[in-house]
């Protein structure tokens, strides 16, 4: 399966949560390639679209390798994976300054992109997360937990494109998931799109921008 845009892709997975309509939800893109996923998405249930930022700790002279995440919240969220921590070595305020540097990034990229409008608390609410497809999955797994921790009601992620396995895996990790494809064979999202190209903050702060306008904030 092969979709031509994110925008697409997104007008396509709406249709599957329409079952939502009734439930309130709140819409939370994992930016930057769930934004324009999400927007039709939100239009389609006429729900709130905010942002659900969502920062890796990198390991020491590994920055790709993942000890954690920093999800943005009141207060923001640190996951970490304590057995990868213990079998590097790594020391507790390595994280502690590492989580707070990623603090500091998402209030940075929130005021880009959102200039300004306040955040919509997922406290009892059923809340949709969305992205433009999922890998390994260890970014979202952290968005889930931490919407968890903050008290949400309802976790659904929403996804065009994950590998069968990961999908699997991540519903146990939420209340549901709602995909569009879920190919055993699996090479990368950018595969499953005729355009993928890479957002622009500008593009991501206008169709936000759009969105807010649009439909309610809260």
């Amino acid at each position: 399966m092969t979709f031509r845009d994110r925008e697409e892709a997104g007008r396509r997975l709406a249709q599957r949560l329409l079952h939502l309509r009734d439930a309130a939800p709140l819409v939370l893109a994992l930016p930057r390639g769930g934004v324009p996923v999400a927007v039709p998405i939100a239009e389609a249930l006429g729900a709130p679209l905010d942002l659900l930022l969502v920062r890796k700790i990198g390991a020491p002279l590994q920055p790709e390798l993942a000890l954690g995440a920093v999800v943005e919240g009141d207060p923001p969220r640190t996951v970490v994976n304590e057995d990868l921590v213990a079998t590097l070595g790594v020391p507790a305020d390595y994280v502690t300054e590492q989580a707070a540097e990623e603090v500091a990034e998402i209030a940075r990229r929130r005021r880009l992109w959102l200039q300004g409008r306040p955040a919509v608390a997922p406290r009892g609410r059923s809340v949709i997360v969305v992205d433009d497809g999922v890998a390994t999955g260890a970014t979202v797994r952290a968005a889930l937990l931490a919407l968890q921790q903050a008290g949400a009601a309802r976790r659904v992620l929403a996804v065009p494109v994950a590998p069968r396995v990961v999908a699997e895996a991540l519903r146990q990790a939420c209340e549901e998931v709602v995909t569009l494809a879920e190919p055993a064979r699996f090479g990368s999202v950018g595969a499953f799109y005729a355009d993928f190209h890479q957002l622009g903050d500008a593009e991501v702060a206008a169709l936000l921008a759009a969105a807010a306008r649009d439909r309610p904030s809260t």
